[in-house]
């Protein structure tokens, strides 16, 4: 897509249209949101307070009587849902700990909001831990718009989890999530979930945000940056103003002490790094080595997804680790060239996942975490050294100690509802990766990669769910793979299948007998090992699969395998005598028990 036709074909798709694509046997259609935000910030004490206007397109089939807005930053006062679970959880994330129960009122969070109307009428409100609850005067109904205008202010946290004042590393302000946010309405209903750690999920719009700031401050985030002008009512207040198309998120970081460096690729978009010229010497050299790397980084996922869709994309320093926002990342930049390299390139690959394909994280975190974790991966590999075979085998060990430890939950599990931040971990990025490592296995690379082009082609600036991914598989593919989503995505069931036994029959004539311990179905590659050295291998499809992948000329297909039959045997004829037999020679299945995958004769 050239640069010109992209305004056009925004303006085509998202101004309150109904989308073409289909679910099911439904027309797709996402809500559709205008912000106009104005907020006036003082850094003395991490408060700010403003405006927002808010025009609201109901495209739903639905009559809206209610709306909510998230309210992120009260999760940070003491006693909260976030706190309180944090502190019953057995694993709870270091950086969370028992910190917002301790934090003194001066360095607490908190979002309010006054004067809420819609459309000049003043409506009902309640505001409910993260969440404000909306009694609407006028029903909206369906195709109808609606135009909500408030007034806000808040307090950004001292540092807890993802955003706040005063980070570890000294960066003044990371403000993710710091506006009232309208929650999305889909086909499942609201999606108004209280912030109590883990992922997010937003309605699809247009910002338009002005920042009144300190002079000395440098501003960087979501957006293009329109203008930056001194404030003609106070001197000591600069004005920064930027308008962000088509996104469902809007973050930005501050600090007097930034640097800011552009790198323009060679097809237009802007790279914009924002780092402390206070950091070690050795630190201002990898953000300097970072540039060059993150284009590298970006051409390799255009090429292996799609083409990045804006105009500009910015790493700044900031936040408590690494974490994906609109068009931006907040990452903390005391870090090995190495480190920095690895947590840019899986923060980077969320721009597809989760910021162009715009799953719900907060009910398949597995979608965005594990999909961005294994196309980061691959783009990591691209430009470093990472050995991504060393990679896949750490991922399999993690999802095996997890499942062994029997603290595993089903990936359908809500991001919030894990008991264990392991099993959340496991879950989303481990499993999530893996399920992308397994399905190249079953359906070959150059399918994955046509099923990846083909997702990202339907699905971009909508709202993915998991049966949308496997459906473009499918249709890619000419498989049938729901048994695959199911048993991986929906259930804890294990794959382990077994070499029972290898004789010898009559004449050249060799058996081998198979065995399906775990529940889970998948086809199986097998390879017989001669003492000669010679080798001989197998495929045995899976019978509700419908179909094959394509086949190397040396493999030899054997009938299928129907899932309900625990025992596989087959006959084959050699005249060299047998070292052992294996089943997933190449590891491309996390099966949970790869002893008993060799057979030694």
């Amino acid at each position: 897509m050239t640069r010109a036709l992209i305004p056009f074909v925004f303006c085509l798709l998202f101004q309150g249209q109904i989308l073409s694509a289909q679910r099911g046997s439904k027309t797709y259609w996402q809500q559709h949101v205008d912000y106009s935000i104005l907020v006036n910030v003082d850094v003395s004490t991490s408060r700010y307070s403003g405006r927002q206007e808010i025009i609201y397109t109901n495209n739903s089939p639905d009559t809206l009587s209610s709306v909510f807005f998230h309210l992120f930053y009260n999760a940070f006062i003491p006693g909260s849902e976030m706190d309180k679970h944090s502190r019953n959880l057995a694993d709870p994330d270091p950086r969370v700990l028992d910190k917002i129960s301790l934090l003194k009122k001066r360095d607490q969070g908190y979002l309010s909001v006054s004067n809420l109307s819609q459309d000049g009428v003043l409506v009902k409100n309640t505001v409910a831990g993260t969440t404000l609850e909306v009694e609407l005067n006028k029903a909206v109904e369906p195709g109808k718009k609606t135009i909500f205008k408030m007034t806000f202010s808040g307090q950004a946290p001292l540092m807890v989890r993802r955003a706040g004042k005063n980070s570890a590393e000294g960066v003044s302000l990371s403000m993710a999530q710091w506006f009232p946010k309208l929650a999305e309405y889909d086909y499942e209903g609201w999606h108004a979930d209280p912030y109590i750690g883990r992922e997010f999920y937003g309605v699809w719009g247009n910002f338009d945000v002005v920042i009144n700031i300190d002079k000395n401050y440098t501003v960087g985030g979501t957006g293009y940056l329109e203008s930056k002008t001194q404030n003609p009512l106070n001197e000591k207040i600069k004005t920064w103003r930027f308008k962000a198309p088509n996104v469902h998120d809007f973050t930005w970081a501050a600090d007097p002490d930034f640097i800011h460096d552009r790198r323009t690729m060679i097809n237009g978009t802007v790279l914009n790094f924002y780092y402390k010229k206070t950091l070690k010497q050795e630190h201002l050299e990898n953000w300097k080595k970072l540039q060059p790397a993150t284009e590298d980084l970006m051409v390799f996922l255009n090429k292996k997804i799609g083409s990045y869709p804006y105009k500009q994309y910015s790493i700044i320093q900031g936040g408590d680790g690494g974490m994906e926002y609109g068009m931006c990342t907040l990452i903390t930049g005391k870090r090995s060239f190495e480190s920095l390299i690895g947590v840019t390139a899986h923060e980077l690959a969320h721009s597809w996942f989760q910021f162009v394909l715009a799953s719900n994280e907060s009910k398949h975190e597995w979608m965005d975490e594990g999909f961005a974790e294994y196309y980061g991966t691959l783009a990591e590999a691209s430009v470093t050294e990472l050995d991504v075979t060393k990679y896949n085998e750490k991922a399999y060990n993690r999802y095996k100690n997890t499942s062994l430890l029997g603290i595993e939950q089903p990936q359908t599990t809500h991001a919030d509802r894990y008991k264990f931040n392991k099993a959340y971990s496991s879950s989303a990025y481990v499993k999530g990766y893996l399920f992308l490592h397994q399905l190249k296995g079953i359906l070959g690379e150059k399918v994955l990669d046509k099923t990846i082009k083909k997702y990202f082609k339907e699905w971009s600036f909508k709202h993915p769910n998991p049966n949308d991914f496997i459906r473009c598989a499918e249709k890619i593919s000419g498989s049938e793979l729901d048994w695959y989503l199911t048993d991986w995505t929906k259930t804890t069931n294990t794959i382990n299948y077994a070499v029972k036994n290898v004789k010898k029959q009559g004449g050249n004539k060799y058996s081998i007998e198979l065995k399906r311990i775990g529940l889970m179905p998948i086809p199986l590659e097998l390879t017989v090992f001669f003492k000669n050295g010679e080798q001989k291998m197998f495929y045995i499809p899976l019978q509700m699969m419908r179909k094959e992948k394509t086949l190397a000329k040396n493999v030899i297909k054997l009938s299928d395998w129907p899932w309900a039959n625990p025992y596989y045997e087959f006959i084959f004829s050699s005249v060299n005598e047998i070292d052992r037999v294996v089943i997933d020679p190449d590891n491309k299945v996390a099966d949970i028990d790869r002893e008993n995958n060799s057979f030694v004769y």
